[in-house]
């Protein structure tokens, strides 16, 4: 079903496709306020409060963009709204020369790696970018969406969206060769 059959249905009343619409984008939703927001009971709460801002503004849709677009510029601006109200958005992105600081930890990459397990290790380090960063390396690598799509979620330019995917990745890449290059005991 398209986007504007589905806003149709659920216009007309159709729960069931007000459940669909749900189903369809619930992931992108919760992957939005997770990477802003890391206390589970508020993530469940914002989440839930997305799917409610959406039902009462579906009307105001104006299919300018896809549904899952606005859907997830919805979650953005309301996660944000939220720890702004909680005073929560304590930590702005550090200057280029504290970058650094971001991943100064007790852990070694073998106590974090155990099993070699890369993955654990590379969720870890993306967890300690900063949360524009984090954010952005996510709807481009798992959620998909091009530099437009974030710049529309997020309000930030297009320029913006590749600068702090650059700085992200080569964030990463940094660290991940420091580990490589460390000798075995």
């Amino acid at each position: 079903m398209d986007d504007r059959a589905l806003v149709s249905q659920i216009l007309a009343g159709n729960m069931q496709a007000f459940r669909m619409l749900i189903k369809l984008n619930e992931r992108l939703v919760a992957h939005m306020v997770s990477k802003l927001v890391s206390n589970k009971e508020e993530h469940e709460e914002i989440c839930q409060d997305v799917f409610l801002k959406v039902f009462d503004k579906l009307r105001e849709f104006n299919f300018q963009s896809k549904l899952s677009t606005w859907i997830a510029t919805i979650a953005y601006r309301h996660a944000i709204n939220s720890l702004r109200k909680n005073r929560l958005l304590t930590r702005d992105l550090p200057e280029d020369d504290n970058l650094d600081r971001l991943f100064v930890t007790e852990e070694t990459p073998e106590d974090i790696l155990g099993d070699k397990d890369m993955d654990e290790y590379l969720v870890r380090l993306i967890a300690k970018l900063p949360a524009q960063y984090k954010l952005v390396l996510s709807l481009y690598h798992l959620e998909g969406l091009n530099y437009q799509e974030i710049g529309t979620i997020t309000g930030m330019p297009e320029g913006t969206v590749k600068n702090y995917l650059f700085r992200a990745r080569t964030l990463l890449k940094e660290k991940i060769k420091k580990h490589l290059a460390e000798p075995e005991l």
